[in-house]
């Protein structure tokens, strides 16, 4: 007996599924790939007392994340293997490797109650990108519901690299502090710009492009500071924006895409 009435998930995966069901796309996937290595890398890095390599190692991520989800796009390239890819990498990527990286740098000298903000990162990243597949191609394609993951572990990498090797007591605790607020804002309501509206392939005047790489040459000078700065703005942008407009906004429901590949931090 055919069921009827099917939901906006199960209509996109009906969607994917009906695509070549042999074979990958190869750059997205590629690009996926690199992305769960950094993490890997990441982790190793942390075993290795290489903090600041290892913060790096995310941010490369988190760029890898970033072209996964808009080349698949412009490619006509999603599926199904590539959303659920793209989650199992993030929650390597953006979810273990940061957790680990706090834990290692600050939260493993402030006792239990500390370290296990650690773990709260990792589960609450973990919610954050399954609470998103399941309600993908139901909300606001404007917004992401709750902190993206790739933008809570850019906090994370950004920290490391602006408090340096070993950050007094006061500096720690104060970590420990964020490193629970962060988490429980991946998985709260709060809504965040998701810039999906922003088309790369539109043409575009040639002083846009002088702009933006004196942007990631002035970034690029001083990376522990801008990159705090870029990722607290964002991080405390969501919160600001509840407090300002209010928990009811009168939205146009369009689907909301996956972070990245098919369906477009995580986070």
């Amino acid at each position: 007996m055919r069921r009827r009435g099917l939901g906006p998930r199960r209509r996109r995966w009906q969607e994917l599924r009906t695509q070549r069901r042999r074979g990958i796309f190869l750059l997205p996937s590629l690009l996926t790939t690199g992305n769960l290595f950094c993490g890997f890398l990441a982790l190793i890095l942390s075993v290795q007392l290489r903090y600041d390599q290892a913060a790096l190692a995310i941010f490369v991520a988190i760029v890898m994340d970033m072209l996964d989800g808009r080349i698949a796009r412009l490619m006509g390239a999603t599926s199904q293997f590539g959303v659920e890819f793209d989650s199992l990498a993030d929650v390597v990527s953006f979810c273990v490797a940061p957790a680990f990286l706090l834990y290692t740098t600050a939260l493993s000298s402030l006792g239990r109650p500390a370290w296990l903000g650690a773990f709260l990162f990792v589960i609450c990243g973990a919610l954050r990108l399954a609470r998103f597949n399941v309600h993908t191609g139901t909300g606001d394609r404007r917004f992401f519901v709750g902190l993206p993951t790739p933008a809570a572990a850019g906090l994370v990498a950004a920290t490391v690299l602006l408090v340096g090797g070993e950050p007094p007591r006061w500096a720690l605790v104060s970590i420990a502090a964020a490193t629970y607020l962060v988490a429980l804002l991946m998985v709260s309501t709060v809504r965040y710009w998701s810039f999906k509206e922003v088309d790369f392939a539109q043409r575009r005047p040639l002083q846009t492009l002088l702009i933006i790489v004196l942007a990631v040459m002035i970034i690029a000078t001083h990376l522990e500071i801008f990159s705090f700065a870029l990722f607290s703005f964002y991080v405390l942008s969501g919160p600001v924006r509840r407090l300002m407009v209010g928990r009811t906004e009168s939205t146009p429901a369009e689907p909301e895409r996956k972070e990245s590949k098919g369906v477009s931090h995580n986070e």
